[in-house]
């Protein structure tokens, strides 16, 4: 069966964005320990492209799967896991590229690189690294993944916080986010 992606954000209430990201069915990959582990030969650019043995991987259902078996451990490493293997990965930068932002109902919903749609909230927390003057915005995505903010998607989110004053907050589902590092 072909895949779908998810219509476009700017068309999506709130509502239907939270039920776009639960049928979103995962692989129970944090329930997984497998005995079995080694090198997957795989790398994530800092501009989101997939590869494996230095060759990359054109074909977005292929990223969309291997994407759906990621995780990171608390020394920051990034594994694809399966029940009988975790193989490591190597992640230039984040594992995922937001590339488009909704305000929808005063939450943040973004568009992930695999077509993934998060909102930022308390569970997907949004966070600002680098320095005052060439920041960068991270977005929490799951088992210890996440989205950079490209370009584009970081001027949406700069021009909505502007819109709302000049203290560069931005707030969704009842957490408060600075874009710019402390």
């Amino acid at each position: 069966m072909p895949y779908e992606p998810p219509p476009e954000l700017a068309g999506l209430s709130l509502n239907q964005i939270a039920e776009a990201v639960e049928a979103r069915k995962l692989p129970p990959v944090d329930q997984w320990s497998p005995d079995n582990s080694g090198d997957s030969e795989m790398r994530i650019a800092h501009d989101g492209k997939w590869y494996h043995q230095g060759s990359e991987i054109t074909r977005p259902a292929m990223v969309r799967a291997f994407a759906s078996l990621l995780i990171r451990d608390a020394s920051g490493q990034h594994w694809l896991m399966t029940p009988y293997q975790k193989l490591t990965i190597e992640v230039e930068d984040a594992a995922f590229i937001a590339v488009d932002m909704q305000v929808s109902e005063g939450a943040l919903a973004f568009r992930l690189n695999t077509d993934d749609l998060v909102v930022a909230g308390p569970d997907n927390p949004l966070s600002a690294r680098g320095d005052p003057d060439t920041p960068s915005l991270y977005l929490a995505v799951r088992h210890g993944c996440e989205a950079r903010l490209n370009r584009s998607t970081y001027a949406q989110i700069a021009e909505y916080s502007a819109s709302l004053g000049d203290d560069w907050t931005v707030a969704s589902q009842g957490s408060e986010f600075a874009l710019v590092p402390a």
